[in-house]
Formats: structure tokens, C-alpha cells, sequence
């Protein structure tokens, strides 16, 4: 027999357990053969074990390679340094502002000129890209500012001195509260050198195998986040607007005059610091929090000295938006070629890229902009030349064509409609703009930016001193002009990748694009990584991702792996439940729901299961809207009393109900963003340590059904009533289904094979129908997810609508949910679930007992 491969030593802080070690084995085997992988698995699996491991590999190899030459490029870095440092410590003068005088104007006009366009004359088809990017991939604005820094983007560069750009992790996630967990178990994983010479004689090796002489690998990580998380200028952060801060930071780069300039902000003269940054940065292990702090206490800009950190770092963490955007990756200066992607929370990848490239916008802010724009060229208009003229004379007319379509859609009373962009450029004059062109001449002159400027400037100056409130006010105002500069970009994408929509309420009017196809922009990040893992705790349903996001991608290069559960299988009791305890079928679609009978049969189930469900029970509506109305009702009939009897309740949200006593109400997840979570929660959690149990009303795709872990007794029963199916008479889902149906019946019919057409469009409305199904079902699977979150946890879980039974629902449910269904559990009465649950509680009181 074959000699066996030992198990590979992943340096987990624990003993994994068997699924954990598949889990780790599978994503090394992924990275190691530059595959892309789609991973799930419902507990935490310790991602860093297997991250670093394959990334402590590669540097050993890496190292062993380059030990020769070290000592010399590290002496020339040294060299390099020291000369830094001792033009910083003699103080050696910046290089001389040049300032251009004009004395035909007062000295209001002077402080004026800094928000007057430059001339501009760049009207050809040149070779610069849509982004301005010139032939050594500078953009044109970021060579300009890096000369007003001192820091010429055009001399050559010292390649002995340069940082080898090390084999990455690029580790992202949906929050920084996920990633600084994240960086928390990073820091339990404690790693031999990847050079440390083997066990000496008369080492003893304790029980990990480990001698005290080995030394430790000191990981080289980094923490990415953007202006609003790390910005340190009190004036710029207390903005609030991620817009306003990014405006307003650029705003203070482009000022003529040092002493209005950010402090902060690195330049040639600031070298030595951003070197300490560099050095305090890769030390330790740093979440963006602690990152943020490095940079107060060195006083310089952690969001651009952070930037000399990419390179030598070995794992980078960061929110999706910094990775899933082209334009913000480029900003970054990030290169994903040959490094590893692993997006953690990939459940909704495809709708955070769909969500990212969409953009709305509103009548009122075409107005404001459109006002904004007459206010600057009243004042500047004597002092514009050329193409000044010309292209904010194209803006102008646009803007006013935009205005007459969205007011006359408003006049009809149309709700929601698709929009045709032809109509949208239907104003006088408009057909004969080249969008193109005008695009690239708001990108390059930064007319926004200039506009937004001024409008501030004027504010501030009409402003009494004694208003402070409205100062405040002004300067936290979103940056209009720049939101309606995304959305005119977009009109200028292929047809087929998004569509435009017009939609209307009581109180504005709105187009809004949204981009149906997130294919393209997901592409190139798998085209150049070595691998891209997509990993999450309810990835099911999977073929979403195989058949539209990554349909490309040759089927021998992608890995699936669905693990099972940590927990015993008698930990778990999952019932898909079809009837009410009256009998009467659940079926919660949008026609039947709102009916008293259907309210008040789900009131009657939720009170029972409340009976025999000890501790915390979290039941998940299909949105607020129906959560109100079942509050509504059951406060009218007095159920929420009677479940008052068995759960401990919160702060009522309603009036009270005339001849009923003022009593608490249960605990009701708001809708309200501005409501504290945390202290619900809080709330919840302090009712069930205190013994009287608590019941939690959320909202599948709320706030609660994503990264809170209900486990233990915060969570021994999830409900969830009905399924929660997006609204398929909507315009936005209408052009969703039907771009899957095309596209599926395009490919089908692209093959060259014997398929009738009429079986094309067959299988083309079957695949628009799944990818509808798997909408619904991936926001039920990651609710349901919120329980059981360890080997020793146990939990019920209650899906309340008949259409749960139906073969095809519940495979698209994750595979330890599968395991654990009761057999045939749509076809008993309610009775016998309540029996189950009852029996299976009584046994695991027994067992803790």
C-alpha cells in the first residue's frame, strides 16, 4: 500500500474538527492550482489557518531565492532612508510655491480664482483612456497631484530600492466590524518562520511539535479602508457624506496656497514619515481602527500613507466596494496580477457589483445642480474661454433635458416605467452632444468639483459668523453635481449591460440605472488573480454564480464545497410546516397574506411554538411593511398578550389599544436606520440571561439576518414566516428575468446544437425562473444561518408556508438544512410539530442537565 502525504499543519490556535480540515484542505488545493472556488459552510472555520499557510509556501520559496541579494537591497533602502530622514531633521525648505497675481481683480476675486476651470483645448480622439489614463497607467489627475506634492510620477525609479511587491492575500468582506474579526483570529495564529532551521539536537519539542528555539513568522498585514474610515482632519471627517469627505479632501489637494492645504497630507518633504508609517503599520497585526491611530499619532494621512504599505504586506483585509471597483482599486494603486482574492460573505456578491455600478438619482438634485451651474456661470462666464464654454453649455442643456422628461413622466402620473435613453436626450440641441466627449471633459477639468467648491465658498461668505448651525449645514451637503456626473457616465455604457428606469413617489421623481449584468466587471478580477475563492456561511443556492457570474470560467477550473454541520445530527430539527394549528394551509404569497384569517393564524402558531420553545426564538417576516400589519392585528386581537405570557416582551412601538392596559411590546426589529440595534439586542439578550426567555421580530434581508449570531439560548428556534419573492411586476425585475431569458436562449442557441427553438425558450424561462427562486431563497438560507453556531449548539427551525414542501424549494436549501427536514413534515398537522419540538427540547434538557 502506498505511503500516505501527512496531513498538512495549518498552525490552527485549536483542534479543528474533521469538516474544518476538508474546508482548509479544499481552499489550498484551490489556491495552490489557481482555481476559482465556491466554499460554504455554516459555523466559523478559522480563515486564517488556511490563508496563511499557503502564503507562508510560497514566501519560503520566495525567500530561499532571494537570501542571496537581500543584505545588498536592504543596505540601499538603509541609504535611502537616512537621507530622508536627515532632510526632514535639517528641515530642508519645500520647493518654492509659484503663485500667479491678477491685478484687475480685488482681493475677493484672488481667493476666487482657485475655483476658476484651467483652460481647455483636449477635444481629439487621443490615445488616453475613458479615465484619462496616460500610456505608463497614470491617470492624468493623479500625475498632477503627485507634482504639486513634490512627488515627480515621471522619474525613473531606483528598482533596487523598491519593495518586492510579495505573493498577496487580498481577504474582503461586507463591514470593517467583519474584518476586524477577521484580524482578531489572525492574531491567534502563531507561525514558525517560513527560514527557521529544523529542531537541534537536544531541542525538545513540546506538544505542538514546536521547539524554543524556533523562531515566530511575524505576518506582514494590512487594514484598507476609505476616507471616512481613515481620515484624521477633524474638519474634513465631521462632514459625515462619504461624498462630501472625498470632495472635500481633494478640494484641499488642489489648493494653490500651502497653508490652506491639509496638514496631514504626504509629501516629498513628509517621506521619513510615511516610512515610519510603513514600519509601525507592518509591525503588528492592526485593524483600521488601530491603523487610524498610527496615523494621529504620527500626524500624517493614513489613507494615503497606506499606500506604501501594499506592496510588502502579505495580507491585505478590505471592504467589497475598495476591491469590486475598478476606478477605486486604480485609485488605490491595488494589483490583483498573480495575488489571491477571497471574498468572504460572497452570498450577495452578485447584487453588491450589480449595486455598486447602479446609480440613482432624483429631479431634485438635476435642480439643484442645474441652479448650482447657473450660480458659477454668473459669476465666471466673462472669464471662460474655448471649450469652457462650449462643454458647460452641453452640461446645461442636459441637465434641462433631463428636467423635462422626469417632469413630464410626473405629469402623467407614471409610477415606474423603463426608460429609453434616446428619450432621455430628446431636449433642444441635446441629439448633437458627443456624451463621450463630455464625459471625458468633466472628468478631466473637474467642473464639479470646481462648481461644488464655489457654491461652498459663496455660502459661507453670505453666512453671519453667529450661524453656525447653518455653516454646518452647508458643509455636510451632499456634493450634487458630482452624484449626477456618475449617473451621465453610465448612460454612456453598452445597452445591454444595464437598463434605465423611471420611478416616482409623493415627494420626488427618479431615474435610476441599474446594471443587470455584473459579469464584466467581476471578470477581470478572476482573469488576473492566481485565485478567487467566494466563501460564506449560506452560499446555496450555487448556480447562480456557475451559470451567470461565472460562466466564462472553464468548468475544470472551478471547486465547489458545501460542508456539513459541525453539530450532531440530533441537534438539529427542521420542520417545513403547510398547516395551521386551525388546520388551514400556510400560504403566505402576496395575494393571500394580508387576509385576517392568514394574520391570524400565523399569531396562533408563533404563540404555540412560543409554549414549547425555551429561551430566545427569532421569528423572520417577508419585509416590514408585513411585520407592521401583523403587529397591528395581533395587538387588535390580543395575541401579542397571550405571547407575553411565555416571552419576555421590549418597548411597545404602537399606541395603546383603548381598554387594554399599556404593556411592553415584543422586541421589533426597526426600520428605522437610525435606531440602535445594538441596544435591542442588548435588550434581548439581558431577557433570556434573566430566565424569562425573549421572542425577536425581524425581517429576512434586514439588519438582523446578516452577521448577528443568535446562538445559544439567544437562539433556540428560528421561524421563518413565508418566502420572501421580490416583486415580479416590478419594472426592475421584469428586466432582470427577461435578461436572463435572453441571454440563456442566446447561448443555447449559440452552441450550433440540434435545440428547437421552442425547447430554447423552454429552457431559457426555466433558467429566468431560477434565478428568481434563488433570489428568495438566498435571503431565507442566510436567516436561517443566524443559528447554531457551534459543536455544542442545538436549535429548531420552523418554516411556516407550504410552499417549503415543494422538492424543488427545498433543494435549494443548504445541505445540513436538507439533512435535518423531518420526513414528510408539509403533510402532518400542526400538533405533531409542536409534539416533536417538545419531546426534542425535554431531551436536550436532560442532556445539560
Amino acid at each position: 500500500m502506498a505511503n500516505q502525504a501527512p496531513p498538512r499543519d495549518y498552525h490552527h490556535p485549536y483542534t479543528p474538527y474533521d469538516i474544518q480540515f476538508e474546508f482548509m484542505n479544499a481552499v489550498y488545493e484551490c489556491i495552490e492550482h489557481g482555481k476559482v472556488g465556491m466554499f460554504e459552510s455554516p459555523t466559523d472555520n478559522d480563515e486564517p489557518a488556511w490563508i496563511i499557510e499557503h502564503a507562508r509556501n510560497q514566501r519560503r520559496q520566495a525567500l530561499l531565492q532571494q537570501k542571496t541579494d537581500l543584505e545588498t537591497r536592504l543596505s540601499k533602502i538603509r541609504a535611502k532612508e537616512e537621507r530622508a530622514r536627515q532632510r526632514f531633521e535639517n528641515g530642508e525648505p519645500a520647493r518654492k510655491k509659484l503663485r500667479n497675481h491678477n491685478e484687475d481683480y480685488d482681493d475677493n476675486t484672488n481667493e476666487e480664482a482657485r475655483f476658476l476651470l484651467d483652460d481647455y483645448e483636449s477635444d481629439e480622439e487621443s490615445k488616453l483612456g475613458g479615465a484619462g489614463v496616460t500610456e505608463d497607467g497614470i491617470s492624468a489627475e493623479t500625475k498632477a497631484l503627485m507634482q504639486k506634492l513634490g512627488m515627480n510620477a515621471n522619474e525613473p525609479k531606483d528598482e533596487d530600492v523598491e519593495p518586492d511587491d510579495e505573493l498577496k492575500i487580498f481577504y474582503c468582506s461586507r463591514t470593517h466590524s467583519q474584518l476586524t474579526q477577521f484580524v482578531q483570529e489572525l492574531r491567534r495564529v502563531k507561525l514558525p518562520s517560513a527560514l527557521s532551521p529544523g529542531p537541534q539536537d537536544g531541542d525538545t519539542p513540546n506538544k505542538s511539535g514546536e521547539t524554543k528555539d524556533q523562531l515566530e513568522e511575524i505576518l506582514k498585514h494590512l487594514s484598507l479602508g476609505s476616507r471616512k474610515n481613515l481620515c484624521i482632519n477633524p474638519k474634513v471627517s465631521s462632514l459625515g457624506n462619504t461624498t462630501a469627505i472625498n470632495e472635500r479632501c481633494l478640494e484641499l489637494q488642489q489648493q494653490g496656497d500651502a497653508s490652506h492645504r491639509c496638514p496631514h497630507l504626504p509629501t516629498k518633504e513628509k517621506e521619513i514619515l510615511v516610512q515610519d508609517f510603513r514600519d509601525h503599520a507592518l509591525a503588528r497585526i492592526r485593524d483600521i481602527e488601530e491603523l487610524g491611530n498610527l496615523g494621529k499619532k504620527l500626524s500624517i494621512c493614513p489613507y494615503y500613507a497606506s499606500r506604501s504599505v501594499i506592496k510588502p504586506s502579505e495580507i491585505v483585509t478590505l471592504p467589497y466596494q475598495l476591491l469590486l471597483q475598478k476606478s477605486t482599486r486604480d485609485a488605490l494603486g491595488l494589483s490583483l496580477k498573480g495575488h489571491v482574492v477571497i471574498i468572504d460573505e460572497a452570498h450577495n456578491l452578485m447584487d453588491t457589483i450589480s449595486n455598486i455600478y447602479s446609480v440613482n438619482v432624483s429631479l431634485k438634485q438635476i435642480l439643484r445642480a442645474r441652479a448650482q451651474l447657473g450660480v458659477y456661470l454668473q459669476r465666471f462666464r466673462n472669464r471662460l474661454k474655448g471649450k469652457n464654454r462650449v462643454y458647460i453649455a452641453q452640461t446645461v442643456r442636459l441637465l434641462d433635458s433631463l428636467t423635462g422628461y422626469m417632469e413630464d413622466k410626473s405629469r402623467r402620473s407614471e409610477q415606474e416605467c423603463l426608460v429609453n435613453v434616446g428619450d432621455l436626450m430628446a431636449g433642444k440641441g441635446v441629439d448633437q452632444i458627443n456624451l463621450y466627449k463630455l464625459m471625458r471633459y468633466l472628468q478631466e477639468s473637474k467642473l464639479a468639483r470646481k462648481v461644488e467648491g464655489y457654491i461652498e465658498h459663496q455660502e459661507q461668505q453670505q453666512a453671519t459668523t453667529g450661524d453656525k448651525k447653518q455653516k454646518k449645514n452647508n458643509n455636510a451637503s451632499l456634493p450634487v453635481l458630482t452624484h449626477i456626473q456618475s449617473f451621465l457616465l453610465v448612460l454612456t455604457n453598452p445597452s445591454a449591460e444595464g437598463r434605465l428606469f423611471f420611478a416616482r413617489n409623493e415627494e420626488d421623481a427618479f431615474l435610476k440605472y441599474m446594471l443587470l449584468d455584473p459579469t464584466h466587471h467581476f471578470r477581470e478580477i478572476v482573469e488576473e488573480a492566481r485565485a478567487v475563492i467566494l466563501a460564506g456561511g449560506t452560499m446555496s443556492p450555487m448556480s447562480d454564480y456557475t451559470n451567470h457570474l461565472l460562466s466564462y470560467v472553464p468548468k475544470d477550473r472551478i471547486m465547489t464545497l458545501s460542508c456539513g454541520h459541525v453539530i450532531p445530527s440530533g441537534n438539529l430539527i427542521a420542520w417545513p410546516v403547510s398547516n395551521s394549528p386551525g388546520g388551514r394551509e400556510f400560504e403566505f404569497t402576496f395575494e393571500k397574506r394580508n387576509t385576517p384569517s392568514m394574520i391570524d393564524d400565523a399569531g396562533q402558531a408563533v404563540l404555540n411554538l412560543c409554549r414549547v420553545v425555551p429561551d430566545g426564538l427569532v421569528v423572520f417576516f417577508p419585509s416590514y411593511a408585513y411585520l407592521d400589519e401583523l403587529m397591528k392585528r395581533w395587538e387588535t386581537t390580543s395575541t401579542s398578550n397571550k405571547i407575553r405570557q411565555y416571552k419576555q416582551v421590549g418597548p411597545s412601538l404602537y399606541p395603546p389599544i383603548e381598554g387594554q392596559p399599556n404593556e411592553e411590546q415584543i422586541f421589533q426589529e426597526p426600520k428605522d436606520s437610525g435606531s440602535s440595534i445594538d441596544d435591542i439586542l442588548q435588550q434581548y439578550s439581558t431577557s433570556i440571561d434573566s430566565g424569562k426567555g425573549g421572542l425577536l421580530l425581524s425581517v429576512i434581508g434586514g439588519k438582523l439576518s446578516e452577521g448577528i449570531n443568535f446562538s445559544d439560548r439567544l437562539g433556540r428556534g428560528v421561524i421563518v414566516v413565508g418566502l420572501p419573492y421580490p416583486n415580479i411586476h416590478s419594472a426592475e425585475w421584469k428586466a432582470k428575468i427577461e435578461y436572463i431569458e435572453q441571454r440563456t436562449y442566446e447561448g443555447i442557441m449559440s452552441t450550433g446544437s440540434a435545440v428547437t427553438e421552442a425547447r430554447a425558450r423552454a429552457e431559457a424561462k426555466a433558467a429566468g425562473r431560477d434565478f428568481y427562486e434563488n433570489a428568495c431563497m438566498r435571503a431565507v438560507n442566510q436567516s436561517i444561518g443566524r443559528a447554531i453556531r457551534h459543536r455544542n449548539d442545538y436549535a429548531c427551525i420552523i418554516l411556516l408556508d407550504k410552499r417549503y414542501s415543494n422538492e424543488r424549494v427545498k433543494g435549494k436549501l443548504p445541505a445540513w438544512i436538507q439533512r435535518g427536514l423531518v420526513d414528510d413534515g408539509g403533510k402532518k398537522p400542526f400538533s405533531a410539530v409542536v409534539g416533536s419540538l417538545s419531546a426534542f427540547f425535554r431531551a436536550k434538557k436532560v442532556v445539560v442537565s
